[in-house]
């Protein structure tokens, strides 16, 4: 895994807030510009509607939000448990002047009620996070999965973005409730003679 196992997601994004407030830059993006671009490519490509209700789980500096904004959609909403990635998107909406995107401090493994009915619903990295948790992570996972069958409406889709597993393994995971409607290419790096990939993603629909 790439992050240490005492890592603390929240004194990440309060770094990033205090170097957004010196110097306006929004800090790491935690996958890269091209998941971004291939999330809203798959979108575009399969006439999603920019009506659509979108929530971005575990939204850190938001930036995937305003990408979203920036291409039509209207209906956006982030979560994010740390507190400072939510005043950190805060700032980065204040910034690009999108008003229409909402923003929420939220445990998505104990989501509150208004959290429902969303027709996609998109992760990158925060499922890995959740993975990564030294404190039960197998528990950790199932949570995530009952909340995503919760807040996706029936046949909404999930956009998910992944270093940390593979397509069978995330088959495996989301196999409850979950079809798989496609994979997405990414990048795939080499070692050791054998082609690995470095990331996946892949498009599930809700049963």
């Amino acid at each position: 895994s790439f992050l240490p196992p005492n890592y603390s997601w929240d004194a990440a994004y309060e770094r990033e807030l205090q170097t957004f407030q010196d110097i306006g830059d929004t800090g790491e993006i935690w996958f890269g510009e091209e998941s971004m671009v291939r999330i809203i490519r798959w979108l575009e490509k399969n006439k999603v509607p920019l009506e659509s209700s979108v929530l971005d789980i575990g939204t850190g500096n938001g930036v995937l939000l305003v990408e979203l904004a920036k291409s039509g959609y209207m209906n956006l909403t982030g979560i994010d448990y740390s507190p400072s990635a939510i005043q950190l998107s805060e700032k980065v909406r204040e910034k690009e002047g999108m008003s229409n995107i909402k923003l929420k401090v939220e445990d998505f493994l104990a989501p509150s009620a208004e959290l429902s009915g969303f027709d996609i619903c998109i992760d990158k990295g925060t499922f890995d996070a959740i993975s990564l948790d030294p404190g039960d992570a197998v528990g950790k996972r199932k949570l995530y999965v009952g909340s995503l069958g919760r807040v996706l409406k029936p046949e909404g889709l999930f956009l998910i973005t992944s270093c940390n597993w593979t397509k069978e393994e995330l088959l495996n995971e989301f196999r409850e409730g979950f079809d798989i409607l496609e994979e997405l290419p990414t990048p795939k790096f080499c070692f050791g003679g054998r082609i690995g990939n470095s990331v996946t993603a892949l498009v599930f629909q809700r049963k």
